[in-house]
């Protein structure tokens, strides 16, 4: 699935099933509070955090995806398209990175 197929399925998901968007405040809250569940799996699965007794069931990959969803909300309802907005990110990181980090010491 491509990105904007992304952003299409989820929009069709929120319209038929989700009934409506939450507004942009509520969806930024939301997807923050889906961060701090994929920074508290990573904390303790390659941090040195261990696992509580509530956390057994967690899925990384799940909590990954609840933040790819709320993004792609927020850009439908902002009128993003991710497609383009990461193209150009891309470049610019490209143009200003393109010696930055094959001379950093720190990574070799």
């Amino acid at each position: 699935m491509t990105i904007q197929e992304a952003q299409e399925i989820v929009d069709k998901w929120i319209k038929s099933t989700g009934v409506r968007y939450f507004n942009e405040l509520t969806n930024t809250a939301m997807l923050m509070e889906e961060v701090g569940e994929v920074a508290r799996i990573m904390a303790r699965q390659y941090g040195e955090q261990s696992f509580k007794k509530s956390d057994e069931e967690v899925n990384l990959a799940d909590e990954m995806a609840d933040v790819l969803f709320v993004l792609i909300c927020l850009a439908n309802q902002t009128g993003i398209n991710l497609t383009d907005a990461l193209a150009k990110n891309l470049q610019k990181k490209t143009l200003r990175d393109s010696e930055r980090h094959k001379n950093n010491e720190k990574l070799r």
